[in-house]
């Protein structure tokens, strides 16, 4: 099998290289563990920084990053799987603590797979992977909260990367008005192709700015964190629901405490790394009744194993619009 293994050199920096490995080298699960062979892994902002080195995300080394995969189970020694059914993974610390997804197999913990529904072939599932499976949290977020067309305009930050170009498209499949942020003025098209009404530079949101702002935003779902979230927050209508799940600009959040005591806006942290199957079968089953794969592949680039090294390395540097697939076997 082949794989991107990473390793740390005595200096500390992290090296990246494709490593022929054999199956007796993936790691072990004394209960429950099942062996996939992987047909598409993806490239997420984590992966990114695991094949940098820019953030220590990685817990031990030597490690093969990649958060996502889908393929078919070759092995199960977990009885809710069998050799043959067609699984997805996204996240359980895999590809910083247990082996991932940017190789030819894995082996995981059963516990941590889903059903790929039938309708999505497994590259349409990797153009969805962590990114559209995160809005889609985020989207039931808003709806838990009680947030519905008639809400009024929902913000989008980050729109042009991987969880704010799913958010659009599925906020607009469910009828709302898309206002998105981006840093992309190049990106204004394919934002309004994919149902956005209006974009807006993400300098409008991005400084510092006052504790209570004019009421804009009936929902807003936010990747990006530090003063951007902070403004979303503030510039939220009365009784306004904001879904944070990314921190694209800091894990800072400079505001007050006067969106929430003066306009009951709710601010809803919004995990897709730990949340349990049920809900995440939810999710997917959503997603695959939403998403053609017209257009997946609109939002999706799908690259070799080779290439999804450099690949990491763009997506840090803002170069990358939407979803990068891996084709783990060109």
């Amino acid at each position: 099998m082949r794989a991107i293994y990473l390793t740390k050199t005595p200096e500390g920096k992290t090296q990246a290289v494709i490593k022929e490995l054999n199956e007796t080298d993936l790691p072990t699960f004394e209960k429950g563990g099942v062996t996939v062979d992987i047909d598409y892994s993806t490239i997420n902002y984590k992966d990114g920084l695991a094949i940098t080195g820019k953030s220590p995300v990685v817990r031990k080394f030597p490690m093969v990053p990649g958060i996502d995969f889908c393929g078919t189970v070759k092995s199960s020694n977990d009885p809710h799987w069998k050799r043959g059914d067609k699984v997805i993974l996204t996240g359980w610390g895999v590809g910083e603590s247990y082996w991932g997804g940017l190789a030819q197999m894995a082996c995981v913990s059963g516990d941590w797979l889903i059903r790929k529904p039938d309708s999505l072939n497994s590259k349409d599932c990797m153009s969805i992977g962590t990114a559209g499976y995160t809005a889609m949290l985020c989207v039931m977020a808003l709806e838990k909260g009680g947030i519905t067309p008639q809400s009024g305009e929902i913000l989008v930050t980050g729109a042009s990367g991987g969880v704010g170009s799913f958010a659009v498209a599925l906020l607009s499949k469910l009828g709302y008005s898309i206002v998105a942020s981006t840093g992309k003025a190049s990106e204004h098209e394919y934002l309004k192709s994919l149902g956005a009404h209006e974009v807006i530079g993400r300098e409008t949101l991005s400084e510092p700015g006052k504790p209570l702002q004019k009421e804009r935003w009936g929902g807003v779902i936010d990747s990006v964190g530090s003063h951007t979230l902070a403004n979303a927050c503030a510039s939220s209508k009365y009784a306004g629901v904001v879904a944070a799940c990314g921190l694209a600009q800091g894990m800072d959040l400079p505001l007050s405490v006067a969106p929430f005591i003066l306009r009951g806006v709710s601010l809803i942290g919004v995990d897709s790394v730990m949340t349990g199957r049920e809900v995440r079968d939810v999710a997917w089953n959503r997603l695959a009744g939403m998403l053609s794969s017209s257009l997946l592949g609109s939002i999706a680039q799908v690259v070799n194993l080779e290439s999804a090294i450099t690949e990491g390395s763009k997506i840090l540097r803002g170069e990358v619009r939407g979803r990068i697939v891996v084709d783990v076997n060109t």
